[in-house]
């Protein structure tokens, strides 16, 4: 009598606990989506702005939004639906927006949202929103300026091992006597070579670009700043600085003292940019402002011209506007820079592939020749 209701309660106990289970998936799935897809996340910080304006409350404005992305409870299980959800219990017990978004956007992001989580979110939203799309806008030229050059370069190399592979040895088996000389044996070296270390030629081009890949966020120092004047280091310089230039601009556009919103920004830097930060800081604390701090490290961090116009808007009474406005034309000009990087870098490796195919030309006909030769003689 005692077992049936127990067996009972054991299966809806484990239909509960499965109910959970597939939350909790749910909910991973959402978190992952959220934090990955930078649109997705822009969207709902444009919307909650136009809501705030619109003087609605936080949790009215996300209540209205879950109820569109919901589709009014009939798709509870919708991505975002279950993004705006969380937000909402989270804020209900007592956080912040900026702490109800932690695991579902990125720490920059939620830094410029904290500082104007209670004052004035809907500025730290605008802020927000322009620090992203900043970013977004130098991710695509920074990808140009690295993948067009690699595609040529990889192209170089399966030319070198194809000519090295297939067309010399069948040349110098036709005459295995002869003794090559000039570009004729610099193919034929070239084959041998091929034919003795295959895998050191397919491993040298991904061996050196994960090395420099790997300098960009490690190395520090001096010599670093030397090399950042020279791409593809001056590409990332231009990146990384443009980035923490309109985080720090949003800041202290916000109200945050210079000194407090870089202290700020340390929290997500790499090496690289925490190294310039806290050079930059030493001389901020001592009474310098920002201009006159980035000038006395020697890093020429951020742009060596930013340096010089930061140390004459410093002293401005309007220097939260005019770092701002410095910020966004820097976004501009730097796009610009980059492409004119990958210029440079795609000519180069056009030039490469150029000279590597005169190279295997010239040396055909050389070969030529001396087989010609070769079999005359032996004749």
């Amino acid at each position: 009598m005692v077992s049936i209701p127990t067996k009972k309660k054991s299966n809806s106990e484990a239909v509960e606990q499965i109910g959970h289970i597939s939350n909790d998936i749910n909910t991973w799935y959402a978190r992952i989506v959220v934090r990955l897809f930078t649109s997705d996340r822009l969207a709902v910080y444009r919307k909650l702005m136009a809501l705030l304006r619109n003087r609605f409350s936080l949790m009215d404005a996300l209540d209205r939004m879950h109820q569109i992305a919901s589709k009014d409870g009939k798709n509870p299980d919708d991505t975002m639906a279950i993004a705006v959800r969380h937000w909402m219990k989270s804020i209900q017990n007592g956080d912040s927006f900026s702490v109800a978004l932690r695991g579902w956007a990125p720490s920059t992001e939620l830094l410029m949202l904290s500082v104007g989580d209670v004052a004035n979110l809907e500025l730290a939203l605008e802020n927000t929103i322009k620090v992203v799309e900043g970013m977004n806008r130098m991710k695509a030229p920074v990808v140009n300026a690295i993948a067009y050059p690699m595609f040529l370069i990889c192209m170089v190399i399966f030319l070198i091992w194809g000519v090295g592979k297939f067309m010399v040895p069948p040349m110098v088996a036709a005459v295995p006597n002869l003794i090559w000389t000039g570009l004729a044996k610099s193919l034929v070296d070239l084959s041998y070579f091929v034919a003795d270390h295959p895998y050191l030629l397919f491993a040298t081009l991904p061996i050196l670009f994960t090395g420099i890949v790997l300098t960009f966020p490690r190395w520090k120092g001096r010599w670093r700043a030397k090399f950042d004047k020279a791409p593809p280091w001056s590409i990332y310089r231009i990146f990384i600085g443009v980035g923490w230039l309109l985080s720090l601009a949003a800041l202290v556009k916000a109200g945050t003292p210079v000194s407090k919103a870089m202290r700020s920004l340390r929290a997500d830097a790499s090496k690289y940019l925490l190294y310039r930060i806290d050079r930059a800081l030493v001389f901020v604390n001592n009474g310098d402002n920002l201009g006159d701090a980035l000038y006395r490290t020697g890093l020429g961090f951020p742009d060596e011209e930013v340096v010089g116009d930061l140390r004459i808007y410093a002293e401005l009474d309007n220097f939260p506007e005019a770092l701002e406005r410095l910020a966004e034309d820097w976004l501009e000009s730097s796009v610009r820079d980059i492409d004119q990087k990958a210029a440079v870098l795609n000519g180069f490796a056009i030039l490469l592939i150029a000279a590597v195919v005169a190279w295997v030309v010239m040396g055909t006909f050389a070969m030529q020749e001396q087989m010609v030769s070769g079999m005359g003689l032996g004749s």
